[in-house]
């Protein structure tokens, strides 16, 4: 199978490869150029060096990422992996080092913040997974309820309890084949999140001949870990809400150089080292990293102990395997490896198969640690093994959206039930469901939680004839949260309005005394505004007159009516590191305003009590039809590209902002790599990727000729040249061309990644590098005609591919083509043997030509 990059409409690579190491090796090399400065990033966050170059705000995360030691743990984890999945993750990453530097050209963020690439860790991937999820399982909120107790007595450990997630959640639903048009399964749902820019998840198809898999990726990782769809089964997953990370108390004393941490059994030894994070525009901020027997400090005082630190397991060996996947017994058996973090996984199979279960590592200890911070010292709150992961029966539709449920017995709060009731409500009044009937599920915005604040309305009396006017509209009111209406915007207004008298009486709260990447979890707003149902409900604030407070918020937003409509103030903000823009310059901005509440199935969810700005909603959306995966449908917020300025950056954002689904497995063509230069004097140089049965004559005649012995292919036969020319074509890290001078062909360029190649053995190859072979067709001499070819064939390498370095490696005795080299401004490096085609062995004279910044 020849290795192959093709897009469809919306620019979604299809990859083609001969074998799986070829295939996520060109996955990462695509990876790198759609998203360089998102990799690049994600990876210093990992390793704690982002403030770096996006200056002191970042320190706090750095500290945070060095303090848990995320590099560490993940490196431990890469070590642990089986020799074939280690591989795998391997090769993705030469794959991402062979391309950064040309992806980080076409990415504004480098030039803004002078970032430079660095060399990626083959465990790379894993430090980006461990620092992306680590916050997932919320284990903050832990250092928020020890607060409240400790201001409200421990009767308040649960007073906000939000039953909904802070930072992330998901939708997602399975109908089986009796509820659909088919009679085969649906699979589908959409995963919340921050919505950043460029987008966490990327449309993708992957092809070898063991497996042809579509779904979302997430940059910088390998494989497809969340969604996916191989022909014959589908999987999805939400978040599980599991608790497993937990916080210690830690007494610590120095004794000389070294600490010590007061655990069950006395006083034991810490590891602790300094380290110095480096901060853009200010002076480096030196850290103490500490690690007792529990775990690392993440704040003073404060041990956090969490599986993969616990276990050097992530769970990565189940990513290669899904992509094997031919059955929901094959994604079962996967998922039974998987480690973080905890999901819920459906999935179904053309079969009929149907899978509901939990996946992941949940330790097994007191009740107390999943609630608060517990002393180091005492014994009964240490790990006693795992939790077994909860699984179901499918008998009917199945639905998940981190509400109470299957995952019940791994976790304390959970998403209130408002979406899980809403999606099941709709999945089950129907036994005709199609792919296209999905978008109606989607963009559903009936709010469930509305009555908690309308029912407080209906008994108030003496009010304003302008107040009795808005409730009377708003009792009226469908509880629909769509962008058109203003009734919507009078519900937000007067929530927000509750939620801020309400959070006046929680004064005792602020300020708390946490490390910097904490303070976001201690806001009493927020908690406020999530656990608003709760709160009303409770009998614990006896104190707080709540029907007094709704009347002050119900005749302030009378006051200030009519109010625009929701989506004139419920706008999308997508997150950026550097706040850049969504549309470049010169482009006609979109209305970026939206339907949906953070309880809607549409959930949309602002600021609470803050704004109405949209930062966190469907990262994604996905449609599996197991009775036709062509007929499949997704979509992101914005697109397939990370780069401002690219057509497919944001294209589609109009769809996304309507609810609607686009094809998934659409036309595609095959990615143009063909370049064209003027050279003055010279003439037109064209380079273009050659086909190894149309150009087999002229790529014979060339490399067998007497001028080419130093090419080390005089003496193969036309078909084990046409077998080489074949193989060269079908992996993704060779790549051949034929150059025309004014369309006469005049050379065979080939290009090579040193890391899969002989000659990589033979120096020290650095990230981005491009090997480069050049054989000139017979011809009549002319004056400068090298010279000429090879600077317009430098300007391919570096301009159009991106690379930093040519490296060629000429036989030593041929001195023409190394003086040539040497003229054209290559600098001469060591002398190395390496292997030819033929299987003889050369000795070759280094050569390097650097690109001028």
């Amino acid at each position: 199978m020849n290795a192959r990059v093709f897009r469809d409409t919306y620019g979604v690579p299809h990859l083609q490869a001969g074998d799986p190491l070829a295939l996520v090796y060109l996955q990462g090399v695509n990876a790198a150029r759609d998203r360089a400065w998102q990799l690049e990033l994600e990876r210093r966050r990992c390793l704690g060096t982002s403030a770096g170059f996006l200056g002191a705000e970042a320190v706090a995360w750095d500290v945070f990422a060095r303090q848990a030691r995320l590099a560490d743990t993940a490196q431990r984890c890469f070590e642990s992996l089986d020799d074939e999945t280690r591989e795998w993750v391997t090769a993705y990453v030469e794959g991402v080092n062979h391309a950064l530097p040309g992806g980080a050209l076409r990415a504004p963020e480098f030039a803004e913040t002078g970032l430079t690439l660095q060399e990626w860790e083959p465990w790379a991937p894993l430090g980006i997974w461990l620092a992306v999820h680590i916050l997932f399982a919320g284990f903050p909120s832990k250092l928020w309820r020890t607060h409240v107790a400790e201001h409200l007595g421990d009767s308040a450990l649960e007073l906000f309890s939000s039953e909904g997630p802070h930072g992330a959640g998901s939708n997602g639903w399975l109908i089986p084949g009796s509820h659909t048009a088919s009679g085969q399964a649906i699979v589908a749902g959409d995963p919340h999140r921050y919505i950043e820019s460029p987008g966490v998840y990327q449309q993708i198809r992957l092809t070898c001949p063991e497996y042809d898999v579509l779904g979302l990726a997430v940059p910088g990782i390998p494989g497809l870990a969340h969604f996916g769809h191989t022909g014959s089964v589908a999987w999805s997953i939400t978040n599980a809400m599991a608790d497993y990370q937990d916080l210690y108390a830690e007494q610590l004393r120095r004794t000389g150089p070294g600490v010590e941490a007061l655990g069950p059994d006395g006083w034991e030894p810490a590891s602790h080292h300094t380290e110095v994070v480096e901060v853009a525009g200010a002076d480096p901020v030196e850290i103490e990293v500490i690690e007792t027997e529990r775990g690392p400090i993440i704040q003073e005082g404060i041990s956090l102990r969490y599986p993969p630190r616990v276990t050097g397991r992530l769970g990565f060996e189940v990513m290669g395997r899904l992509l094997r996947a031919t059955s929901v017994a094959d994604v079962d058996a996967a998922f039974d490896e998987w480690v973080e973090p905890v999901n819920v996984v459906l999935a179904a199979d053309t079969a009929g198969g149907l899978l509901h279960r939990t996946a992941g590592v949940v330790p097994r200890r007191a009740r107390e640690n999943r609630l608060r911070v517990v002393p180091a010292w005492e014994a009964g709150f240490g790990w006693d093994g795992w939790h077994e992961m909860p699984r179901a029966d499918v008998d009917g539709p199945a639905v998940m959206a981190n509400a109470r449920g299957l995952a019940t017995p791994l976790g304390v709060e959970f998403a209130a039930p408002h979406r899980a009731d809403r999606i099941r409500e709709l999945v089950e009044a129907r036994t005709d469901w199609t792919l296209d009937d999905m978008p109606t599920i989607h963009r559903d915005t009936y709010l469930g939680s509305a009555g908690s604040v309308l029912d407080l309305l209906t008994g108030l009396d003496d009010l304003s004839s302008q107040a009795v006017a808005l409730r009377t509209e708003l009792l009226a009111w469908d509880r629909h949260m769509d962008a058109t209406s203003t009734t919507a915007s009078s519900y937000a207004a007067i929530r927000k309005a509750l939620v801020s008298r309400l959070t006046d009486h929680f004064t005792m709260l602020e300020n708390a005394d946490v490390a910097d990447i904490f303070t976001p979890w201690m806001d009493p707003l927020t908690h406020v505004s999530y656990a608003l149902e709760s709160l009303l409900a409770t009998d614990l604030l006896p104190n707080v007159n709540v029907e007094w407070l709704a009347r002050e918020a119900l005749e302030e937003v009378a006051a200030n009516s009519p109010r625009p409509p929701w989506g004139e103030t419920h706008q999308l903000t997508p997150l950026h590191a550097l706040r850049g823009p969504v549309f470049a310059p010169g482009e006609e901005p979109y209305d970026l305003g939206l339907s949906g509440d953070h309880h809607c199935v549409m959930s949309t969810s602002s600021l609470p009590g803050l704004t109405d700005v949209c930062i966190r909603a469907s990262a994604a959306r996905y449609a599996w039809d197991l009775a036709d995966r062509s007929a499949s449908r997704w979509v992101v917020p914005l697109g397939a590209s990370g780069v401002l300025g690219d057509p497919h950056h944001h294209d589609q954002l109009p769809s996304w902002l309507r609810g609607s689904l686009l094809p998934a497995d659409g036309a595609v063509v095959r990615e143009d790599r063909t370049y064209s230069v003027a050279v003055d004097g010279f003439g037109t140089v064209r380079i273009e990727e050659a086909d190894p049965s149309r150009d087999l004559d002229l790529i014979y005649e060339w490399v067998t000729a007497e001028r080419a012995a130093f090419w080390g292919m005089g003496a193969l036969s036309r078909d084990e040249i046409a077998a080489t020319y074949q193989f060269l074509d079908s992996v993704p890290t060779h790549h051949v061309y034929v150059v025309r001078l004014d369309d006469v062909p005049v050379a065979l360029l080939q290009t090579y990644d040193p890391q899969a190649d002989p000659a990589g053995a033979a120096y020290d190859v650095a990230a981005g590098d491009l090997g480069v072979h050049l054989l000139i067709a017979p011809g009549e001499a002319r004056d400068g005609f090298t010279g000429h070819l090879v600077s317009a064939l430098a300007r391919f390498a570096f301009g159009h591919l991106g690379h930093p370095r040519i490296v060629v490696e000429p036989d030593i005795r041929n001195t023409r083509a190394i003086d040539r080299f040497r003229r054209s401004g290559f600098v001469l490096g060591a002398e190395a043997k390496i292997t030819q085609p033929d299987g003889s062995t050369k000795t070759a004279q280094f050569a390097f030509l650097t690109r001028r910044h």
